[in-house]
């Protein structure tokens, strides 16, 4: 029995904003098992994208979970907000909430959400050691195979050791890679120990974005099976 499920959360970024209720129905009925929502201030990244109201207009229309990613300079301010919303998950960056990183997490699943910490490439992963060890600890941990703020990059191979480091030392984390997953890198990612995968522009510029996340979800798979 494996650890850790595999989930397969497509990056609503690369989705057709104009129509997100009907292109995240869309992604669940194919199999999806989360919606990954980009959050960006254009402060911690160059790059402006959604915020609560979005995430609110879409929580109408679909039951699915929210998986937040909050690229943003100050996580605390935005808790209440996507609580209201109706995120699910809320992952913030180390790089930002180093000094307040447990009553951050105490806010966020006191607000009923869970509580994520990701990684920039450059970020040292023992950083987020002490969220996962802590007493109200992290419940996933974000490795950014990519520099976060753009879709459609490079998988960067280098940022596997993170996510090897991270499983061998917490069997039962999730563990979430983001940036350049698809086809031709997942099964790197899912030997190193990721069993939460976002897929934007694989998934949303497929013919068949059903097969490619039936993919996604395989190669996890069997990935645990060859380790358990």
């Amino acid at each position: 029995m494996a650890a850790v499920s595999p989930k397969i959360a497509p990056s609503m970024l690369s989705s057709d904003f104009a129509n997100l209720a009907a292109e995240a129905n869309r992604m669940i009925d194919l199999g999806a098992n989360w919606l990954h929502m980009d959050i960006m201030d254009g402060h911690f990244v160059p790059n402006l994208t959604i915020g609560a109201p979005v995430i609110e207009s879409l929580r109408k229309h679909t039951n699915a979970y929210l998986d937040c990613h909050l690229m943003v300079t100050n996580p605390m301010d935005y808790v209440e907000q996507m609580a209201k919303a109706g995120a699910s998950g809320f992952t913030f960056h180390i790089e930002v909430a180093k000094e307040n990183w447990q009553e951050l997490v105490m806010k966020i699943k006191s607000a009923g959400m869970r509580p994520g910490v990701a990684l920039k490439p450059g970020t040292p992963v023992e950083q987020v050691y002490p969220l996962v060890e802590g007493t109200t600890p992290v419940e996933m941990v974000l490795v950014m195979t990519v520099e976060p703020g753009f879709g459609g990059q490079k998988f960067m191979p280098s940022t596997m050791d993170k996510v090897r480091a991270l499983r061998n030392k917490y069997p039962t984390l999730d563990i979430e890679v983001d940036g350049g997953l698809g086809p031709s890198t997942i099964d790197v990612a899912a030997a190193a120990g990721a069993n939460c995968i976002v897929a934007g522009s694989s998934v949303f510029g497929a013919t068949e974005p059903g097969e490619v996340i039936s993919l996604l979800r395989t190669s996890v798979e069997k990935a645990q099976a060859t380790t358990t």
